[in-house]
Formats: C-alpha cells, structure tokens, sequence
C-alpha cells in the first residue's frame, strides 16, 4: 500500500464507497487493444505481465497534447480536448494538412484534494508516422516528446465514467503495489508528484460495444 502513498492515489480511496471496491470485479488480462488492427498505434513490447496489469516499454514517440483544461470532471475535459484535437487532425493547423486519426487518445490527469475542487486534464494525440518528424504546428496544442518509456497498465471496458476511473487507477496501483514495479514507480512519480495517472481511449465515440480503455501509470528504470 506504500505505493498508493507515493502515487497520491490515496484519496481515490477515501471517495470510493467500501462496499463498491471490496466487489469490484477482478479486471482481466490485458489484450492488444482490437483497434490498433484498424488504425495506428504507437508501439510497445511487453515486459512483463501479472494479474490484472501489464507492463510495456514504448519507444520515443511524439504527442500532440493540449495546453491544461481545468475542469471538476475526466469526461468533460476529454471531451473538451478531444473536439479540439479533432479541429487539428481535420486540418485546422498552421499547414492546413489532414492527420489520419490514431488510438489512443490520451488524458493525463492531476488529480485535486477533493471531489468539489477543479483537476488538471491534458488531453493527446498520438502523432502518425509520417508525421512524427514535423507535426504540424496549431494554436492551442503543443508536440510533445515521450522518451523510451515504461508503462503498468490496467484494461477496463465500456465508456469511460468520472467515478470508474479513480476505483480503476486504485485497483492497479495496488496491482502493482507489492511487486518489482513498485519502486521505479514511486520513485518516478516522487519526481513528478502532480502527474498521478493517464486515461487511455481507443475507440471513436460512436462506437457501443468491444469498447477498451487503459489505465496507465509511466515510469522510467
């Protein structure tokens, strides 16, 4: 439970309801997301696995993320972001160029102290290929560059809700908490102790079922 300490997850646990965590369903293994045989995704290699999470090691990529969106819910913030990196990918940007659409759309979330208090949101865009070198430029957005990068990963379905994804980051990092994991991630997350976790989404809004989502917790070794 050290973990959740260093995480600052801890005060997801004090909103959840005891009797709702104590039955949350078990999670499942975790599965190549089924839309990245239908569109680009950035690459990964697993390194290890273990119940209910999945460890990968993603190559340097480039990101195209929003500036911060304050805002009391993940949805409506990954709604705000979303609509504003599909302006870009449509060709609202300095080179007036179309992008093809990826997977996942990603929002980091820093979370507040308290349910009633405004979190910090950024919202990306993995950049295609052809584009990795020079994104194009936009108002608003920025590029942004991963490094080689280790992720714990935790797959949940449906569509994304405000109170799912505080028991689903709960649940990894205690996935997590008592393995070979955990002090690369505690220690990562000391160093940046305002980023707790990323959402990661993989299907359009449009589509109703087969739905997948991740909860991702970045470190470095």
């Amino acid at each position: 439970m050290a973990a959740l300490g260093l995480l600052k997850l801890s005060f997801l646990l004090s909103l959840l309801r005891p009797n709702y965590y104590s039955n949350l369903n078990a999670g499942t293994a975790v599965k190549p997301p089924p839309s990245c045989s239908r569109i680009e995704c950035p690459v990964y290699n697993v390194i290890d696995t273990g119940k209910d999470y999945e460890i990968r090691q993603y190559n340097s990529s480039m990101w195209m993320s929003t500036s911060s969106i304050q805002d009391i819910s993940l949805v409506g913030a990954a709604k705000t972001g979303f609509l504003r990196l599909f302006d870009y990918i449509q060709g609202k940007n300095d080179f007036n160029e179309k992008v093809e659409m990826t997977a996942p759309v990603m929002t980091q979330v820093s979370p507040s102290d308290g349910p009633l208090y405004e979190s910090s949101f950024v919202v990306s865009f993995y950049v295609p290929k052809k584009n990795q070198k020079n994104p194009p430029p936009a108002n608003g957005l920025h590029a942004q560059k991963w490094k080689n990068t280790h992720v714990a990963v935790r797959q949940f379905g449906g569509f994304v809700k405000d109170f799912d994804v505080g028991v689903e980051a709960a649940a990894l990092a205690e996935s997590i908490a008592n393995t070979k994991w955990a002090a690369a991630i505690g220690k990562s997350h000391a160093a940046e102790p305002t980023k707790v976790f990323t959402v990661a989404q993989y299907n359009s809004p449009f589509e109703f079922f087969g739905r997948v989502n991740e909860i991702w917790l970045t470190f470095e070794i």
